[in-house]
């Protein structure tokens, strides 16, 4: 059983790259709290609590890439909505002529 002490302190491995935008990793984990990879990856507490933080990077990187790309798919919708109303109002400019 791994004590309370190594828990937090991987945990606190954990949330010091999540906080900068970096990867977890179990390479950053290992220099962090001083403990081997291999004690990493062997004790499946420790290593529960690495890949639920390496999933919750992921999440959050992936979050926020489609967060960007609905910005900018607003952004070239709103651009192409102008550009139709523009032209919608040309073609009753026309009309009204010919009417």
């Amino acid at each position: 059983m791994t004590n309370t002490s190594t828990l937090n302190s991987v945990e606190r491995a954990c949330a010091d790259p999540l906080r900068n935008g970096q990867a977890v990793t179990f390479s950053a984990v290992a220099a962090h709290t001083g403990l081997g990879r291999t004690t990493l990856y062997r004790d499946p507490v420790i290593r529960a609590i690495i890949e639920e933080n390496r999933h919750r990077a992921a999440t959050s990187a992936t979050l926020v890439g489609l967060t960007d790309e609905i910005t900018t798919l607003r952004a070239a919708l709103e651009t192409l909505a102008a550009s139709v109303r523009r032209h919608e109002e040309q073609l009753r400019k026309l009309t009204s002529r010919e009417g």
